[in-house]
């Protein structure tokens, strides 16, 4: 599996002439996904092309935070000023767009086809005399997926369908943050068992956003909250040295020698990083998945004067959307 580098919530659009279809899809989605229903092609195609300027304006955001990596500026501080200053407009950003194939319009393929330059995962809803074309179009690349509209468990295959969809990494995203790892750095997060234990770490925490960096080596996460966290992964071999810097800090020898040894960890470089003035601290560490380890990891709160806070938060964004209505 490739882990995300960076993973927010994405929006879901449903499109399908059959209303009754749509408010059933309204009752049974994840109550904290941004749910938009829409009856007629031309709605969903106008509101899918306003998208394409905002995504490329949020990626150069993204860019600008490397390019003033590259001349010194630390990764930390400027991520969570991003994350401050966008608030919660990102989150509007739709992920996945469901369709049905057969309407009376426009056919779903067609929907699909106009929608040039949105970058968004499609899925293709079929009756049983459209699959012959369903298949075709996945093979060309125009679907991601398709399902029978009438296929049993519908309801929780379209829903692990599109948290698949929504779980995949941007392509571009994956270019923007990869140019901050090292080569040892991301052939470790390339590691299949490592990749798998990071990814049922963030479901875990219940995690809705992340950025991996290299500079300093972690995670830097959101919750649903708008709570920052970081993941500090330290590589086995680089363990010596931040034994080293621990003893240098005045560190007693017992904690110098649990930092050895991968039981503890501490966070020199996120408070350097930071810069608020906090003393760094050690951390209970455990290893990622590999024997013998190859990666530790250990957990640090951000202050929450720092974190983006409940205002930019991604509940308080659910929680503005108000009921899920059918749009023409």
């Amino acid at each position: 599996m490739t882990f995300a580098l960076y993973r927010r919530p994405g929006g879901v659009v449903f499109l399908d002439d059959d209303p009754d279809y749509l408010e059933m899809l309204a009752e049974v989605m994840p109550p904290d996904w941004n749910v938009q229903l829409f009856l007629r092609p031309t709605g969903c195609i106008d509101m899918l092309m306003q998208e394409p300027p905002l995504w490329e304006a949020d990626a150069w955001r993204q860019q600008e935070i490397i390019n003033r990596w590259r001349e010194g500026a630390a990764l930390l501080p400027q991520i969570l000023q991003y994350w401050r200053d966008d608030g919660t407009a990102r989150f509007a950003f739709t992920q996945v767009c469901v369709v049905d194939y057969s309407m009376p319009a426009m056919s779903g393929l067609r929907v699909l086809s106009e929608l040039t330059g949105w970058s968004g995962t499609r899925v293709l809803l079929t009756g049983r005399a459209d699959e012959q074309l369903a298949v075709s179009a996945f093979n060309r690349g125009l679907i991601e997926q398709f399902i029978p509209k009438q296929s049993p468990g519908i309801r929780l295959r379209l829903t692990d369908a599109i948290q698949g969809l929504r779980r995949l990494p941007d392509p571009r995203h994956q270019q923007t943050w990869r140019a901050t790892l090292t080569r040892e750095q991301h052939t470790l997060l390339c590691t299949p068992a490592i990749a798998q234990e990071l990814e049922g770490l963030i479901l875990r925490q219940g995690w809705v956003e992340h950025v991996v960096i290299g500079a300093p080596f972690g995670v830097l996460a959101l919750d649903a909250k708008g709570r920052a966290s970081w993941l500090q992964l330290e590589p086995v071999e680089n363990l010596p040295e931040l034994a080293e810097m621990a003893e240098s800090q005045g560190w007693d020898a017992p904690t110098v020698q649990d930092i050895r040894t991968g039981k503890k960890l501490i966070d020199l470089e996120l408070q350097l990083a930071l810069g608020a003035g906090q003393p760094p601290q050690p951390r209970q560490a455990f290893a990622i998945a590999s024997d013998p380890p190859l990666l530790y990891a250990a957990l640090f709160p951000i202050d929450e004067a720092l974190s983006p806070g409940f205002m930019n938060s991604h509940e308080r964004f659910i929680a503005t959307r108000g009921e899920r209505k059918l749009q023409d």
